[in-house]
């Protein structure tokens, strides 16, 4: 296993993480009337969290990933209760939940408000069965609440020590970057990671969010590096439904079909090369990303975990990532295409840069 900063911190993180959105979602009795769409997503029991949790750590994924929503709260119950029945100790791995989405029937049982805040990490610290939460998300796009509120909420919980490190999920690029500007100037905890949807056949944050995060030394958290399943092996032109896989009934995330296939068509012969799974060719173009922090993977069975962290040992070559990228590259897009065009005459190597030293003066 391969470990990175979280972001522009300290904290070692695995490259690869568990995300527990595909757990505790078996239990009917105890869920509400969108229980069926967790019960899709994932029904993996506690027994089963527990085999998936230890074989992560023991192939040395120190990095958990769930959310207060995931199958209404007990995802997050089930995590801390794996922790508890495999006594792995809590400094040793590092755990990160997310807070917005609906929690309860109240108006303010969801959003980014302080208030909802407040009420939402303690309720979130009593199910991980922990004192504090190393990496706290906002989990959405709150349009009501002042990003100053969420951010002063956030910095309360970081400087109190239930939260160490803050980040963000699915907002858009102008609204992290003026988050980073705020708190920088009222000296605020700032975000220090960015969870986002990234894969081989959905490339579009590299437009603006990608710069973005390298500029800042903002760390990238991938959430459905396969595409919602789509680059798992299953589907093909052929067989757009698999009968075993979730997304033939929940398709999403939204994905060219036809781009897909095109994209799929080269990864085949790759993982023939490499006697390997497309998904874990897919998992390892990812890796090979350098704004990539840590993959989150949600395995529900032993064998699609082993599978999912085999591909930290897949290096490929620079002429199989040269083919992955040039047939998943993205359209044109304004201003995209016009920025190479004007700065061309700024990268003439006549010009000397600054800080440079010409060949006459050497």
């Amino acid at each position: 296993m391969e470990y990175k900063t979280l972001g522009n911190t300290g904290l070692l993180v695995s490259t690869l993480c568990f995300g527990t959105m595909t757990i505790a979602g078996d239990d009917e009795t105890a869920l509400s009337e969108n229980g069926a769409i967790w019960k899709s997503i994932g029904n993996v029991g506690q027994a089963g969290s527990d085999e998936l949790i230890k074989a992560s750590f023991d192939a040395g994924i120190n990095f958990f990933d769930t959310a207060d929503v995931y199958s209404e709260g007990r995802s997050e119950t089930a995590l801390g209760q794996s922790f508890k029945n495999l006594n792995i100790a809590r400094k040793d791995v590092v755990i990160a939940t997310k807070v917005y989405g609906r929690v309860g029937p109240g108006r303010n049982d969801v959003g980014a408000s302080r208030g909802h805040i407040m009420d939402a990490v303690d309720a979130s610290l009593k199910r991980l069965q922990t004192d504090h939460i190393d990496l706290y998300q906002i989990h959405g796009n709150d349009i009501l609440t002042p990003i100053e509120e969420t951010l002063n909420a956030l910095d309360t919980l970081v400087r109190s020590g239930k939260v160490r490190y803050i980040g963000v999920s699915n907002w858009q690029t102008w609204k992290i970057a003026k988050a980073l500007a705020i708190s920088e100037f009222r000296n605020l905890a700032r975000f220090d990671t960015l969870q986002a949807y990234y894969s081989i056949a959905g490339r579009d944050l590299e437009r603006e969010i990608v710069p973005l995060l390298e500029a800042e030394k903002t760390g990238l958290l991938v959430w459905s590096p396969l595409a919602g399943g789509l680059l798992s092996g299953k589907f093909s032109r052929e067989n757009q439904k698999p009968e075993d896989s979730r997304r033939s009934n929940f398709d999403f995330p939204i994905v060219d079909k036809e781009r897909t296939w095109k994209i799929l068509d080269v990864i085949a012969p790759i993982a023939k090369a490499h006697n390997c799974s497309a998904a874990r060719v897919s998992l390892a173009w990812l890796l090979a990303k350098p704004v990539v922090t840590s993959i989150i993977i949600g395995a529900k069975r032993p064998d699609q975990l082993a599978d999912n962290i085999a591909a930290v040992d897949l290096k490929l070559s620079s002429e199989e990532l040269k083919q992955l990228d040039e047939v998943s590259t993205l359209p044109p897009e304004y201003p995209g295409w016009m920025l190479p065009f004007q700065g061309a005459n700024r990268l003439d190597p006549k010009i000397p840069r600054p800080g440079t030293v010409s060949a006459e003066e050497k």
